[in-house]
């Protein structure tokens, strides 16, 4: 085989989403629209690692290139991403060739170090982090989507319609003004600086106008509690944020909006649902998502240092002092915390 190595920016390929569809591996992640929205959003340039066979991708490793004042200069797959699976098509590529193929790139390009989420099955070494992942089975029928759920989901689902909670799918730009407004309130519960407002519009731009996403709200007496946004490729679905008033949490409106975005993407012949990452330590959101029937499963980080070629060993996240400063910091403050940090930490 002739293989091919090339660096290319997906951004400037014609038919780039079209080209992805013919690989069982690619997800919403692996697009044009979510480079776009990274690039466009915090400045990422996109440096994805390709192996060609003649025509044929035999391997893509999706990277942005993180150039921060604050945080150095590195290769992320993908920044903001719940996970980045380097594709593979057909040919024979060994594990070496693809290491020997990023350290080098990576060295020239004077970064620190690389981030791949996923890629298990090629990567021998440690792992930086680990998470879990949610998926569901949603190529049945709604009644036995249902069926599989926990007995106290199902409940909460019918208790919350009950009480009066109501859904509605959504691709506006209001809709996704009402969401920004919930992750403010989720972000300052967490400790966390909400995401920049200038994101979630551009997230408008490239992704819901688009086509490839929704935004699901759920409303109380015509005021928004809660709110997900889903994201989808292919027939593949991912849950990828999520918001809410913690005032109504007693109304369950989260499991009522995951239902009805269930039956939404299930009766347009989507095949499956991802309820995106959750950190090993979050048991209690664990619990949440296999309520629904989902098969739960671990997703590893690995981190190289391109200064002494390893693996970065596991790293182990923890709540700081910061998380209760931001708890406490004004909401005007913390959105323009967010504002300057956010493109610092992809």
């Amino acid at each position: 085989m002739s293989k091919r190595f090339e660096i290319i920016d997906p951004m400037n390929i014609e038919k780039w989403d079209e080209h992805l569809l013919r690989y069982p591996g690619a997800t919403f992640f692996h697009t044009q629209c979510w480079a776009k929205l990274l690039s466009d959003s915090y400045g990422y340039r996109p440096k994805y690692l390709s192996i060609y066979d003649k025509d044929d991708l035999c391997f893509l490793l999706p990277l942005m290139e993180v150039n921060s004042i604050l945080t150095g200069r590195r290769g992320v797959s993908l920044p903001f991403s719940d996970y980045c699976e380097p594709m593979v098509g057909s040919g024979d590529i060994s594990f070496r060739e693809i290491q020997d193929y990023f350290v080098e790139f990576g060295t020239r390009a004077g970064w620190k170090f690389i981030e791949i989420r996923g890629g298990g099955e090629f990567i021998h070494g440690p792992s930086f982090s680990s998470f879990y992942t949610h998926t569901l089975d949603i190529s049945q029928s709604a009644e036995q989507i249902f069926s599989k759920f926990s007995s106290s989901t199902r409940r909460n689902v019918k208790k919350s319609a009950r009480d009066g909670v109501e859904v509605e799918i959504c691709n506006t730009p209001e809709s996704i003004k009402e969401f920004y407004r919930l992750n403010c309130l989720t972000r300052k519960k967490h400790g966390l600086p909400p995401q920049p407002y200038d994101f979630f519009k551009k997230f408008f731009t490239h992704i819901i106008s688009k086509n490839h996403g929704l935004v699901v709200l759920a409303s109380y007496g015509g005021q928004p509690i809660a709110g997900r946004i889903y994201l989808h490729f292919g027939k593949k679905v991912i849950d990828k944020y999520a918001a809410s008033d913690s005032t109504y949490q007693r109304l369950k409106p989260n499991n009522l909006i995951i239902w009805e975005a269930i039956k939404w993407y299930s009766g347009q012949g989507y095949k499956s649902l991802c309820l995106g990452r959750t950190e090993p330590g979050n048991t209690g959101l664990r619990q949440f998502k296999v309520g629904f029937g989902a098969e739960q499963k671990i997703i590893k980080y690995y981190r190289y240092n391109l200064k002494k070629n390893e693996y970065i060993e596991s790293h182990e996240s923890a709540t700081g002092f910061y998380n209760k400063a931001f708890r406490m910091m004004p909401m005007f403050l913390s959105r323009k915390m967010g504002e300057v940090l956010y493109r610092h930490v992809g």
